[in-house]
């Protein structure tokens, strides 16, 4: 089976839909299915002026449609709601071509939290988008009901995973900074509300591993904290081992594959219990979820190390790349009665 995903996150962003997407293409591998994408790349963009660095894809739809032709999929999935995304949606619906969705991003609290857009509009709009597609993905039973009920239809789950080789506890480095350590990997940004965090009474140290469009002025303003700035793999998993706890301060994200890379690595969680971290910690003993998040930040230096790391070997990216496939497969034969469902069918079981 040959599965080609669109979408406008890509290299050399770092953020949980590029990891979360590259480690499906991955597991998929081992599982039979290939994975291509159509991304950014090639295309002419322009800057995102509240991303610093980042870049928007301008795609042509003749070159969209070249793309898609020349991989030949079985299955097309369109993974965010960016201008390749709806280049990508168009194509399909006008040849009537069964596609799926996922829903990773929430735009409406995103976009809210920088410009006075109501977000029952943008909510609208993403509902047109997705209520085209044969399935919408989403990671977590409370983001599936709340869809649910601002009228998105046809919704399945596909959770995450985490690289329980690559984070892990033995991976800590010593750090310079007093104990304990409270550390926050993300993006730099507004809708990450790291605010939140960087103003609690804690002992020890505030660490901030990231970087973004709101740096700058978060140094400025809490100059105590230590921003170390952008990690990827093993030196991340270092830092993130070396910490005592986890602080998730974000409302909006809809899961959050940073909290389990931080479970694998032996660290509690601290959070507010919103979706993510309801559907990722639960009533586990792993982490602390509560609206007063100094309280959730001292409660879970009490907690077991070892016990997050056994939560964490739960997850696996290759049941994360199952349930997707799945989808696509049930799709293709048609178990999701759907106007743009063709002829995938066969193609799903080669």
């Amino acid at each position: 089976m040959r599965v080609l995903i669109a979408t406008d996150a890509w290299h050399p962003q770092v953020n949980g839909v590029v990891r979360t997407l590259t480690s499906l293409a991955r597991s998929a591998k081992t599982l039979g299915v290939e994975v291509e994408f159509l991304s950014p790349d090639g295309f002419p963009t322009v800057p995102l002026p509240s991303y610093p660095g980042l870049r928007l894809a301008l795609p042509g739809g003749r070159e969209i449609a070249r793309r898609i032709e020349q991989a030949k999929p079985d299955a097309i999935h369109i993974a965010t709601e960016g201008p390749i995304g709806h280049r990508v949606r168009a194509y399909c619906r006008r040849r009537n071509w069964a596609f799926t969705t996922s829903y990773t991003t929430r735009f409406p609290e995103y976009i809210a939290a920088r410009w006075p857009i109501p977000e029952r509009l943008i909510y609208a709009a993403l509902r047109r988008f997705h209520n085209a597609a044969a399935v919408t993905m989403v990671a977590t039973p409370s983001l599936e009901a709340e869809l649910r009920e601002r009228g998105f239809a046809r919704i399945g789950r596909w959770t995450r995973g985490v690289d329980t080789d690559l984070f892990r506890p033995d991976r800590a480095i010593a750090l310079p900074f007093p104990r304990p350590i409270f550390a926050c990997v993300g993006r730099v940004a507004v809708e990450k509300n790291l605010e939140a965090f960087l103003s609690l009474d804690l002992p020890g140290t505030k660490v901030v591993i990231g970087t973004g469009p709101q740096e700058d002025e978060l140094k400025r303003r809490f100059p105590d904290a230590e921003f170390l700035g952008l990690m990827e793999n093993g030196r991340l998993a270092a830092h993130l081992a070396a910490a005592d706890a986890f602080v998730f301060p974000s409302r909006t994200d809809t899961f959050g594959v940073v909290q389990l890379e931080a479970l694998a690595s032996g660290v509690p969680i601290a959070a507010f219990p919103v979706t993510g971290p309801k559907d990722v910690i639960g009533g586990h003993p792993v982490g602390v979820l509560d609206d007063d998040l100094r309280m959730a930040c001292l409660a879970a230096l009490t907690l077991s190390r070892k016990a997050c790391r056994n939560f964490a070997l739960q997850y696996s990216w290759e049941n994360s790349a199952r349930q997707f496939i799945g989808h696509l497969r049930e799709v293709a034969s048609g178990s999701h009665a759907h106007p743009a469902l063709t002829n995938l069918a066969a193609a799903a079981h080669r």
